[in-house]
């Protein structure tokens, strides 16, 4: 499928540009057609930034037990691997976060 980009960095997939950025607001003739090479670009780009996401959300749930642990005090013992385990939840979102702001700032966020 072709991918078209308005000026203001919408990707558009379809045969022909939408008639208005739903971004923006600019008419058709503002997109440019993409390349076979820079159309792939935006492919790869998505399902890397997706996997991202995947990893942020993981992230989020383990949170959501770690903090369930660690309100739970079964243990010291326990308490300490819930609040290790929290500790590398937060480094793993935000390795990705920044990675996802890295992408977004090269305009490979698509």
């Amino acid at each position: 499928m072709k991918k078209w980009k308005c000026v203001c960095g919408y990707i558009h997939d379809g045969e022909i540009p939408p008639a208005q950025c739903p971004k923006c607001g600019a008419i058709a003739e503002k997109f440019t057609a993409l390349d076979g090479p820079a159309a792939n670009l935006v492919e790869h780009s998505r399902h890397t930034n997706a996997l991202h996401c995947r990893l942020v959300d993981l992230g989020r749930k383990m949170e959501r037990v770690c903090k369930d642990g660690i309100e739970d005090n079964l243990d010291p013992g326990c308490v300490d691997v819930f609040q290790k385990s929290l500790a590398h939840s937060y480094e793993m979102m935000k390795l990705s976060m920044t990675e996802i702001q890295g992408h977004i700032a090269k305009g490979k966020w698509g």
